[in-house]
């Protein structure tokens, strides 16, 4: 592989470092990119790492462990393509993702990845978890297998796999099945959507697991889709059309607004906490959708709803895109993307970060633990707020 041979070969070299992609759009520090935030050296940078990618692609450096970490260390927040002053930062993301492919192609990943990635195509998800735990979410509550409902719920793998994730999961059936909604699940059949897959470079496994839903989605007659996850919402939405699947694809939170301004879901209880609302990127910056979370958290009876700092297009990522939910490649600091968002809430006195990511809420939890703030700090998804404000 050279460089003439690279996708973007053409652009890459106009990235001269100015730093813009560091910061959020306030200005305020420089510390937006989750890697560079994480390590402060400016190898990890978007810079850094473009710098580097075309140095490797120029056969100027030699493959290393050490240059794939800083590859994959980037979470493809769009920070960085908010930030670039430049013509070309609509593809910044894209390079990062082609020269992933290039390294997945030649095999050279580091463990942590291939070990993500092999999971996937093995058991269906990144956990190596078995196919038949994946509705172990559902336990203590009826839920229908798909069959001609109006909507197909798809849960994803954090929501069906992970413990505190699992929870939300609940929550969001419970919601929906008291609001009269009807959707089924496919259970057991689920498989990943691939977002992570994609993004991590492995786009011969992307394809087999797009092209394996599609055929299942379309077998069962699915028209919409629910999702848990914006990462699935992204993948449904912005990837499958271009292998066939078309479908009308919606973030869970469209629902519950859409429910709550139609009167199908009334509260009964009040929710007395100073709340925050953490924006996912792939909500956010992949797809715009800022406003209907925040709609919904505010219309919840007597909640005090703040705003962090970073907030919307330059919220700081909770670090937990491209697998790193699981394999957490910026952790082990308090520099931590997920370590400096708990202390940015705490600081502006909230009892409550709300996140509408199964993936947020795992990193941000953990991150609470981290920081020792346990009984100082809570994250609760959207879902769970709206069961708790409703009583079920």
């Amino acid at each position: 592989m050279t460089l003439n041979d690279f996708q973007y070969s053409n652009i890459i070299h106009r990235c001269f470092r100015c730093g813009y992609c560091k910061f959020p759009v306030d200005w305020t520090d420089v510390n937006n990119c989750p890697p560079y935030a994480r390590f402060r050296m400016e190898s990890y940078s978007c810079g850094g790492r473009l710098w580097l990618t075309r140095a490797w692609l120029n056969e100027q450096i030699n493959w290393s462990e050490y240059l794939a970490e800083i590859l994959y260390s980037c979470t493809t927040c769009k920070n960085c393509e908010i930030k670039c002053p430049l013509r070309f930062n609509v593809d910044i993301v894209n390079m990062v993702v082609s020269a992933r492919a290039e390294m997945v192609e030649a095999g050279k990943v580091p463990k942590a990845v291939k070990d993500f990635l092999q999971n996937i195509e093995l058991y269906g998800n990144p956990y190596g978890a078995s196919r038949t735990n994946r509705i172990a979410w559902t336990k203590g509550i009826e839920i229908d297998r798909y069959n001609g409902h109006e909507y197909l719920l798809y849960i994803g793998c954090a929501g069906s796999y992970d413990i505190r994730a699992q929870k939300s999961s609940k929550a969001l059936a419970q919601i929906l099945l008291k609001a009269g909604v009807s959707f089924g699940v496919l259970g057991d059949e689920e498989t990943c959507d691939g977002n992570e897959t994609h993004n991590l470079g492995e786009k011969g496994l992307f394809e087999l697991l797009a092209n394996k839903n599609i055929k299942t989605f379309n077998k069962m007659g699915v028209s919409k889709i629910i999702t848990l996850s914006p990462h699935a919402f992204n993948a449904f939405k912005n990837y499958y059309p271009s292998y066939g699947g078309n479908f009308n694809v919606f973030h869970y939170t469209h629902i519950l607004n859409s429910l709550l301004k139609t009167g199908r879901i009334k509260f009964s209880d009040s929710f007395h906490k100073k709340t925050v609302f953490h924006d996912p990127y792939f909500l956010g910056r992949w797809n715009g959708e800022y406003e209907t979370p925040r709609e919904i958290l505010r219309v919840i009876p007597d909640i005090e709803l703040m705003e962090m700092e970073k907030n919307r297009s330059g919220a700081l990522c909770c670090g937990g895109g491209s697998g790193n939910f699981q394999m957490d490649l910026l952790g082990g600091s308090e520099s931590s993307p997920a370590r400096r968002r708990i202390r940015e809430a705490y600081e502006m006195g909230a009892q409550i970060i709300a996140v509408s990511c199964p993936k947020c809420l795992i990193m941000l939890e953990d991150a609470i633990k981290a920081e020792g703030m346990d009984d100082k700090l809570s994250v609760m998804d959207i879902s769970e707020i709206v069961a708790k404000a409703c009583n079920i």
